[in-house]
């Protein structure tokens, strides 16, 4: 398996393939590089050059104690884009990873990046504050934590046939591969290292982050998104980004690259061709 290990020594797991201009995709928590699927193979047969990773303690990667915060999550994929020597990259993020695709560039800098997209991402900030007060109760966090805790394989479960991907709304026809599959990546990955993740993605303030990226970045959010709800992240974060585009998808759910993955990668081809 192709890995690079970190200069603090963790071992990452990642996938290449094909040749032409670099796609570099950055998956939710607590999935890994296989939920980038149907955009790796649509993109691939288009021409591209795409690369995944899974982040340290998801998937292949080592399953270390420490380092789950999004400073090493943006090191982690530099490293990665230093090893491949990838220039003129486009960077996709979804969810968790879509702040650690604005994490990276504005940590360090667009020598390499032409463009952006985060899909369903966690910025500008997910917790509720004093600034933030659209935001969620630090308590709807902990208790992932606790479900987490208390059983992993039935939260795993859980999320993915109800709120993850909308099969809780009415006339929804859930998936049960999709729900396994989701199942499947969660459980490769270490317990430590989701656990830690939830401060990771919910707690990080992107604002300043946003604010420093001159790339282009497309903002794609559904309106029915139950785990990072649209209002108090898509709009906001396309509004502090100096050439954010916001694309909104009437009732798309949080998983909307998997529920609706030609939509998605119709969009995303027209982007990264303007």
């Amino acid at each position: 398996m192709p890995t690079i290990t970190t200069k603090d020594g963790v071992e990452i797991f990642y996938k290449d393939w094909g040749s032409g201009q670099p796609i570099v995709f950055s998956h939710g928590w607590p999935l890994s590089a296989d939920d980038w699927d149907a955009q790796m193979l649509f993109f691939v047969a288009h021409g591209y050059r795409v690369i995944a990773h899974d982040r340290r303690g998801h998937g292949r990667s080592a399953q270390v104690a420490d380092g789950h915060d999004m400073d090493h999550y943006a090191d982690d994929l530099a490293a990665v884009t230093a090893h491949l020597d990838l220039k003129n990259a486009i960077h996709v993020g979804h969810s968790t990873g879509g702040g650690e695709v604005v994490h990276y560039i504005a940590r360090h800098g667009e020598s390499r990046v032409a463009k952006a997209a985060i899909l369903s991402a966690v910025p500008p900030l997910m917790v509720q504050t004093a600034a933030n007060p659209g935001g969620l109760p630090k308590s709807v966090f902990d208790d992932l934590q606790r479900q987490l805790a208390a059983s992993r394989t039935q939260f795993y479960r859980d999320l993915p046939a109800g709120p993850f991907y909308g099969y809780n709304r009415p006339g929804a026809q859930p998936s049960e591969a999709v729900i396994q599959n989701w199942w499947r990546q969660g459980m490769m990955g270490g317990a430590k290292a989701h656990y830690d993740g939830i401060v990771a993605f919910s707690q990080t303030d992107f604002t300043e982050d946003l604010k420093k990226i001159n790339v282009p970045v497309l903002v794609m959010h559904g309106d029915d998104d139950q785990i990072v709800p649209y209002a108090d992240s898509a709009p906001l974060s396309a509004k502090l980004l100096k050439k954010g585009i916001l694309k909104t998808y009437k009732g798309f759910p949080h998983g909307m690259p998997t529920t609706h993955a030609e939509t998605i990668n119709a969009d995303l081809l027209a982007f990264f061709k303007e």
